[in-house]
C-alpha cells in the first residue's frame, strides 16, 4: 500500500473494506477525514501553489442535468434553468509522475478498494494524457453549481480548505435516470431553496466517494483569500477510454 494514506485506514483488509461498502450503499457517500497524510497533503498543495498560474479557468452556464436546453420548454421550466460553474484547473500531464495523487491513484490497493465500495468489478484509468488526475481550484467568488454526474461515482481528496464557503451540498436521490424519471419538481425545490440539501464536511487530506448520478449536488462559492484545492481521481468501468476531444477543450481549454 502507497505510504501517501494514512495507516488509520487499512484498505486492503476485507473486514474495512465491508464496512466501507456498507457505509457507502447506505449514505450515497463515503467520507474518510485524514486518508492522505499530512506530508502528501502538503506536497500536492505546494505543487499547486507553484502551478496555478498555468492553471485553465473558466466559468460556464449549464442546467442540472449538464445538457443542452430544450427549446420546447420555457426558460423557467427546472430542465432550462441555469446555474453558473467556475473554476480553474490542472490535468494529469501538468502533475509530476512522483506527485503522492499519482501514487495514490495508481496503487493498485487503492483502485481495488474504490471498486469493491463502489461496486464496480473492476476500475481503469483514463487512456487519454489530461482525464485521470486533475487539481481544482476555486478562488473567491469561484463554486460548481447544482447537477447530476454523468458518471456513477467521483473519487476526491480536499487538498485546502478555504477560509469560508466551498461547502458540498447534496440531495440524495432526486432523480431515477435509470428508469427516466428527471423530478423537476423535486429540483426545481432545490434551486428555489425550499429544500434543505445535506451538507459533507471535509478537511485537508479527505477522501470522498459519491454517487452523484441521481443526487443533487454543488460546491458553494469560496469565501477568503484561501484558494480551496480539489484532487480528482477519475476512473472508468471500461479499459482504454478517452474523453472525447470537444469535453477537452471545454475542461481543459486544449485537447491531449
Amino acid at each position: 500500500m502507497t505510504p501517501h494514506v494514512s495507516s488509520r485506514y487499512p484498505i486492503a483488509d476485507p473486514a474495512f473494506r465491508s464496512e466501507c461498502k456498507t457505509a457507502f450503499d447506505e449514505a450515497g457517500a463515503l467520507v474518510l477525514h485524514g486518508f492522505l497524510t499530512p506530508e502528501a497533503v502538503e506536497a500536492v498543495r505546494r505543487d499547486g501553489e507553484n502551478k496555478i498560474a498555468h492553471a485553465y479557468f473558466c466559468a460556464s452556464s449549464h442546467n442540472v442535468y449538464l445538457t443542452p436546453k430544450d427549446t420546447g420548454l420555457p426558460d423557467d421550466h427546472p430542465f432550462n434553468r441555469q446555474v453558473i460553474s467556475s473554476k480553474g484547473l490542472i490535468a494529469d500531464d501538468q502533475i509530476d509522475a512522483a506527485s503522492p495523487l499519482k501514487e495514490v491513484y495508481n496503487d493498485a490497493d487503492f483502485r481495488s478498494f474504490v471498486s469493491h465500495v463502489v461496486g464496480e468489478g473492476a476500475i481503469h484509468p483514463y487512456a487519454d494524457a489530461l482525464s485521470a488526475v486533475n487539481l481544482h481550484f476555486a478562488k473567491a467568488g469561484q463554486e460548481l453549481g447544482w447537477h447530476f454526474d454523468n458518471s456513477s461515482f467521483a473519487t476526491t481528496i480536499l487538498i485546502q480548505k478555504p477560509q469560508a464557503g466551498g461547502r458540498f451540498e447534496y440531495v440524495r436521490d432526486l432523480r431515477d435516470s435509470a428508469g427516466g424519471d428527471m423530478n423537476f419538481d423535486g429540483v426545481g425545490s432545490v434551486l428555489d431553496g425550499t429544500t434543505r440539501p445535506d451538507m459533507l464536511e471535509a478537511g485537508p487530506g479527505t477522501l470522498m466517494l459519491f454517487r452523484g448520478r441521481d443526487s443533487l449536488h454543488r460546491v458553494t462559492p469560496t469565501e477568503g483569500e484561501t484558494t480551496r484545492m480539489l484532487a480528482v481521481l477519475a476512473y472508468n468501468s471500461q479499459p482504454g477510454i478517452s474523453l472525447s476531444e470537444s469535453a477537452m477543450r471545454t475542461f481543459y481549454g486544449r485537447t491531449a
